[in-house]
Formats: structure tokens, sequence, C-alpha cells
């Protein structure tokens, strides 16, 4: 199965989507604690 898919597969999408959620997830723990420092 290749990593860059000229038509993406349904489970080739909700891996992303995944993905995404993990990346938006770090980035507002990131802030979270940012502003919960001193």
């Amino acid at each position: 199965m290749p990593v860059l898919d000229p038509n993406p597969q349904n489970g080739q999408k909700k891996m992303l989507l995944v993905f995404g959620a993990f990346l938006a997830i770090f980035v507002i723990i990131a802030v979270i604690a940012s502003l919960a420092s001193p």
C-alpha cells in the first residue's frame, strides 16, 4: 500500500483524521501548559 495514494481510501482518510485530532490535542495541551506556567 503506497504512502501517498492519488485516490485515498476510506481507511487512509480515517487515519489522517485521527492524526489531525492527535495533533490538535497536542497543540491544546501545549497552550494550556504555557498558560498554566507563571
